[in-house]
């Protein structure tokens, strides 16, 4: 593997597209292939064995039936002939079937050894596959190649992950086999000793076996190995962690039998000087090549701040021949197209784009509803056809390939979608979801799971509360289930998308009774005055709890958790720290926060608990005000709850997830836990890096003066923050946020408002490195003073 071939390959690989496989829509003839016999050469590469055999077993697995196999030409019956013509497009292959006299024949002929493996996958992808029964579209004509020369997924075998850490080899081999039938040929291990726990009491095997197996089995199948290598040792200025270091990935080196390449994160996790980073590179350089002649070298900036980006880049200046290329990946600072600006054009940009997490990530879910950020939480079963396609297509444009970042099948769906875009971008995302459901579910489920899929994903979109879809789209998966063979429901794809619609519709269901619930106690606090301050806590407590006394759709719940043992035993997905050892809740344990509160209860009670400790009815009344109206700016004031989606009139919003997927020029709802205070302090809006977060207001009164109060609450407590008015007016300056949180005013001079407009932007402190996010606003009140 050279970059030469991959460069080559965007060059050269045309997509040449004849039939393709028929929509539900179309009547087509279908060939029976129920007696075919597969003819394949006697002289056969490893990879090209491994096709035919995957084919077989693929086929058996689904329909009972066991095809027979030959060197030479039966003398009838319908054939399946697999071979290899030399091509200089790479990967390529073309599938064609054909009526030769009597019989039907199907051809699948590979450009080299990899064209084979892909011509197969294609074929497993539009064979009509049931008992006993196996059928081709007589009219398929397909010729076609890669756009993209490196189509690939990190696989990593670590306790991080919320299921590959219970997997045996066979069951990593299947998962091979399942990527390489969209086209996948490369695959990202992770070494032992990574930013993880040293072992997992799931492991089959230990990590260097396991490793090492892994690199053998990928090598059989012809697909790329890369290696995903943090550098984390305390300091590479000093000698002696330089030679540790060398030592330790040497012995990784040594035992594996296929390296391709080496990807080394700047951070996320790391946390090395790029002067001191590049050298031990061109060291490791040295040290893998040592082992594996042709590995390539690659880095990425992740996390570094301004000043070492620009470090960065001028050692990339000087082009040093040990590197290959450059990643970009989660926490780089710049964008995709300004990292392929400022990097030399001989080094090639590899995308490490995450697609296995939902929140606080790269490419988080657009505006997503506080309540799904919170229970379903940030790596969870996520189906985004739609959206990874938008991100694909937007930035994949200026890299040579992929490698996505994943941390267990939860993203199996999106995999898939970046495959098959890789292969082809400009792919009909509905049917590569129909190829995904026909193979992987069932003939029979071929447009009914692949519409589920697009429905999941509209659940997700836009707020929870108002979101009847949700609904809908249970009961179109309970049709299924109901429909359903034994062994489609021990299948644990159809098995996740059970979890996530039930799960779904479990959250709505709660949201709506405890939405409902908090607004009876607001109603009995509200009557305070009338009632006497104790009386009305004590019956407003009484309606809040009724959240956990007569809980809301048990039959839903009890359905999430029989799944969530159903997904345990059939992949050993981890949905629970107490049941399943998942290694920490925000780890897809999402079994363990389904019942978090959706409403104010437990910040009200706190709260109850301290105004009953005051001595006076006034001093009760006074605080039970303050509760009943704290979203009251006044007369002539405004007010936004900047983490509600229907709640932020005056957010600047800018371009938004269709131009802008990783929120570089965009205000994104961001989430941060916080039991003990409101809701409203739980979400946020925010920018990113260097951007300001901005809020317009228009049609002040101009002879009028304001008071700016506002909450300042996130994930990232510790990073000061500054507003201006109008671009030049400072409302104050970099300030750290108080801890513990609580609101904070300032009056807003009257030469920012004296036009009738007010536009505020706040920023974090320029330069920085790290994930980006610290410009975090939860509550503003423009007050009229």
């Amino acid at each position: 593997m050279r970059t030469t071939r991959y460069v080559l390959m965007l060059s050269l690989s045309i997509l040449l597209c004849g039939v393709g496989a028929p929509t539900p829509a179309q009547e087509v003839t279908m060939l029976d292939l129920s007696q075919a016999v597969v003819v394949h050469p006697a002289q056969m590469s490893k990879t090209e064995s491994k096709a035919v055999d995957m084919l077989l077993d693929e086929v058996e697995k689904r329909t009972r039936i066991r095809w027979r196999t030959a060197q030479t030409m039966p003398a009838d019956g319908a054939i399946i002939a697999i071979s290899r013509q030399a091509s200089n497009v790479a990967e390529g292959y073309s599938i064609r079937v054909r009526q030769d006299g009597a019989r039907g024949v199907v051809s699948v002929v590979g450009n080299d050894a990899r064209g084979v493996l892909f011509g197969v996958g294609k074929l497993l992808r539009l064979l009509r596959l049931e008992r006993d029964r196996v059928r081709v579209p007589a009219n398929l004509d397909i010729t076609t190649a890669p756009k993209y020369a490196l189509r690939g997924h990190q696989l990593g075998y670590r306790p991080k992950t919320n299921s590959y850490d219970g997997w045996s080899l066979p069951m990593w081999e299947q998962y091979i086999r399942d990527l390489t039938v969209f086209g996948c040929n490369a695959v990202e291990l992770i070494p032992p000793r990574s930013d993880d726990a040293a072992d997992s009491p799931h492991f089959p095997l230990p990590p260097m076996q396991m490793m090492e197996a892994m690199s053998r089995l990928l090598d059989e199948y012809g697909m790329d190995v890369w290696i995903w290598y943090p550098a984390l040792d305390p300091d590479y200025a000093d000698p002696k962690w330089v030679e540790f270091a060398l030592k330790e990935w040497g012995e990784v080196f040594k035992r594996l039998p296929r390296i391709d390449a080496l990807f080394v994160p700047g951070g996320d996790p790391g946390h090395t000087q790029p002067k001191y980073l590049m050298a031990l590179l061109e060291k490791q350089a040295q040290n893998l090549r040592r082992f594996h002649p042709k590995a390539q070298v690659w880095v990425a900036p992740q996390g570094f701040s301004q000043a070492w980006l620009d470090e960065f880049i001028q050692i990339l200046q000087g082009e040093p021949a040990w590197l290959t290329g450059v990643v970009f990946g989660p926490q780089v600072r710049v964008s995709l197209a300004k990292l392929r600006e400022l990097v030399p054009a001989r080094y090639p940009i590899r995308h490490y784009p995450d697609i296995t997490h939902s929140r606080q990530c790269q490419f988080p879910v657009p505006d997503w509803d506080w309540a799904y950020s919170l229970t379903e939480a940030r790596e969870c079963i996520n189906p985004r056809p739609r959206g990874m396609a938008r991100i694909f297509r937007l930035l994949q444009p200026h890299t040579i390939g992929f490698l996505t970042y994943s941390e267990g099948c939860n993203d199996d769906v999106n995999k898939a979608i970046w495959s098959a875009l890789g292969w082809d971008p400009d792919a009909d995302i509905v049917e590569v979801l129909r190829e995904y459901s026909r193979y992987f579910i069932g003939e029979r489920y071929t447009d009914t799971f692949a519409q589920g899929l697009l429905a999941l994903e509209r659940n997700w979109q836009g707020p929870l509360l108002t979101n009847a879809h949700v609904d809908t789209t249970l009961a179109q998966f309970q049709a299924m289930e109901r429909a359903a063979a034994p062994q489609d429901k021990l299948n644990w794809r159809f098995q996740q998308a059970l979890y996530r619609a039930y799960y779904d519709a479990y959250t709505r269901r709660r949201l709506l009774y405890e939405t409902a619930l908090e607004e009876q106690a607001m109603d009995k606090l509200r009557a305070a005055r009338h009632t006497g301050s104790l009386g009305a806590m004590a019956e407003a407590e009484a309606i809040l709890d009724r959240a956990v006394t007569q809980q809301v759709a048990p039959d839903l719940r009890a359905r999430v958790f029989e799944l969530a043992e159903a997904l345990f035993q059939s992949v050993r997905m981890q949905l629970s720290v107490e049941r399943y050892q998942a290694i920490d809740v925000g780890r897809g344990a999402n079994l363990d926060t389904v019942d978090l509160p959706l409403n104010n209860r437990l910040w009200l009670k706190a709260r109850f608990a301290e105004i009953r400790a005051l001595s006076s009815e006034s001093d009760r009344l006074r605080e039970i005000d303050a509760i009943v109206n704290w979203t009251n700016p006044g007369p002539g004031g405004f007010y936004d709850d900047l983490g509600n989606l229907s709640r932020q009139p005056h957010l600047v919003v800018g371009k938004g997830f269709h131009d802008d997927p990783d929120f570089r020029e965009s205000a994104l709802v961001g989430f941060a836990y916080l039991p003990t205070a409101p809701t409203s302090w739980w979400t946020h809006a925010q920018s990113l890096y260097d951007a300001p977060l901005q809020m317009r207001y228009t049609h002040l009164d101009p002879t009028a003066q304001y008071r700016l109060r506002v909450v300042y609450a996130g994930d990232s407590p510790r990073l000061k923050i500054r507003c201006v008015a109008n671009d030049a007016i400072e409302i104050h300056p970099l300030i750290e946020k108080p801890s513990p949180i609580r609101p904070l005013e300032f009056d807003i001079p009257p030469e920012a408002t004296r036009g009738g407009t007010l536009l505020l932007s706040w920023y974090r402190e320029p330069g920085l490195g790290g994930n980006g996010r610290g410009c975090q606003v939860a509550e503003v009140w423009l007050i009229r003073k």
